[in-house]
C-alpha cells in the first residue's frame, strides 16, 4: 500500500564523492589530495582535550583575521566554513533566491546542481566548447546569478582576468561566484577584482594546496555586505559548524609559507613533466593549471584504463558523464607515484597493442 507520506519527501540525485580505498599499497589519484602533509608547523601545537568539551568560536575570529590578513583584505570581508562545499552552500542559500535560472557550465564541479535540485534553485548549464573553455556571451543572458570554478573541474582550463571582467561586467544585478579550489597551482586570482565588483564572491579552500582535506576549512572573501548576509544564513543554520582543532591548526598553516610555496612548487614541477610522459603514451589533456590532468587516450576507452588501474591498486577518477566519458581525472601525485601509474600505462598499452 501506497504510503502518503512519502510523497512528502525531497528526492535529490546526490553528489557521488571519488572512492576512499583503504589498505597500504594503494595509489589514490582520484581525489585530488595533496600528496605532501600540512605544514610541520601545526604538529607542535597542541589543542588540549580538555578544551574540546567547549565549543568553538562561531565567529571563528583568529581564524578569520588570519584569511584576512593573508590576502590583505578586512576581516569584515571573510566568512569561513567546513569545507568550501559548505561555503558554497551557504552561498547559495544567500544569493541565489530569484525565479529567473542560475547559470553554470555543463561540465564543471557537479555539487553545483545537486545544490540548485536540493535547494529548488532554477539553473542552466551552458554548454563548454569542443575545446572545454567556457564561452562568455553564454553568461549574457539573463540569469539570477553565476558559478564556476576557475581553474575548472575536471578540465584544469584556468581563464585569465579579462575573462573574469567580462562575466563580471556582463552580470552587474547579480551575485558571481568564482570559486577558486585550485588556483593556487596556476592561474591569477580574481581577489585583485574585488575593489571593481561589489557583487563578486570568492571561494577557497584549504584542502587542496594546503594538505588540510581531513580538517574542512574553507572561506569566502567579498564586500562586507555579501558576507553579512551569508554570515546571518550561516547562524540561522547552525552557528557552530566549525571544530576547534579545525580553526587552530587552519590558523597555524597561514603562518607557514615557504613550506606551502615548496610543495606547490613540487606539484607543478610534476605536473610539468607527468604532462610530457602521458603525450609520449598517446595521451592528450587541456592545459591543467590545477594539480590534475584530464587526459583521454588516442586508442584506449578511458573506463578500461580506469579499471585496469584500480585492479592494480591505482585508482584515478572516471566520470560516466556525456562528453567527457572518455577522459580520465588523474591527481598529481609525488614523482614515485606517478612513476608507478607510467609504468602500469606502458605495460597495459604494450599489452592492449598486441591483442
Amino acid at each position: 500500500m501506497l504510503r502518503k507520506w512519502r510523497a512528502n519527501i525531497r528526492k535529490v540525485e546526490p553528489y557521488i564523492p571519488g572512492e576512499q580505498p583503504k589498505g597500504e599499497k594503494i595509489i589514490k589519484l582520484n581525489t585530488n589530495e595533496n600528496p605532501y602533509g600540512p605544514s610541520p608547523m601545526i604538529r607542535q601545537v597542541q589543542e588540549d582535550p580538555e578544551n574540546l568539551r567547549l565549543y568553538p568560536d562561531p565567529a571563528a575570529e583568529d581564524l578569520v583575521n588570519a584569511i584576512a590578513a593573508y590576502h590583505g583584505v578586512d576581516r569584515d570581508q571573510v566568512f569561513v566554513g567546513v569545507g568550501s562545499d559548505d561555503v558554497l552552500a551557504m552561498a547559495f542559500l544567500t544569493f541565489f533566491n530569484s525565479w529567473k535560472p542560475i547559470l553554470f557550465p555543463d561540465i564543471t564541479y557537479s555539487f553545483y546542481n545537486v545544490w540548485a535540485e536540493l535547494f529548488r534553485i532554477p539553473y542552466k548549464r551552458p554548454e563548454l566548447a569542443q575545446d572545454f573553455r567556457i564561452r562568455p556571451k553564454d553568461y549574457y543572458q539573463e540569469n539570477g546569478g553565476v558559478v564556476f570554478p576557475n581553474p575548472n573541474a575536471p578540465t584544469g582550463i584556468c581563464e585569465d582576468l579579462d575573462f573574469i571582467r567580462d562575466i563580471l561586467d556582463h552580470n552587474t544585478d547579480v551575485i558571481v561566484i568564482i570559486d577558486e579550489a585550485y588556483i593556487d597551482f596556476g592561474g591569477r586570482s580574481a581577489l585583485e577584482l574585488l575593489p571593481q565588483y561589489e557583487n563578486l564572491l570568492i571561494v577557497r579552500t584549504f584542502s587542496k594546496s594546503r594538505s588540510m582535506a581531513g580538517l574542512r576549512i574553507g572561506y569566502a572573501i567579498g564586500n562586507p555586505e555579501l558576507i553579512r548576509a551569508i554570515q546571518d544564513v550561516k547562524y540561522s543554520f547552525n552557528s557552530y559548524t566549525m571544530n576547534r582543532p579545525s580553526l587552530l591548526l587552519g590558523t597555524v598553516s597561514l603562518k607557514d609559507e615557504a613550506y606551502f610555496k615548496e610543495t606547490i612548487d613540487k606539484i607543478i614541477s610534476t605536473r610539468t613533466w607527468f604532462e610530457r610522459e602521458m603525450k609520449h603514451l598517446g595521451f592528450s589533456f587541456p592545459d591543467s593549471q590545477a594539480n590534475f590532468i584530464f587526459a583521454t587516450h588516442e586508442k584506449i576507452p578511458a573506463r578500461d584504463i580506469f579499471e585496469a588501474a584500480k585492479a592494480a591498486g591505482i585508482y584515478v577518477r572516471h566520470f560516466s558523464q556525456y562528453r567527457i566519458d572518455n577522459y580520465l581525472r588523474i591527481t598529481i601525485g609525488t614523482d614515485a607515484q606517478m612513476k608507478a601509474l607510467l609504468s602500469f600505462l606502458e605495460t597495459y598499452i604494450s599489452e592492449w597493442e598486441r591483442r
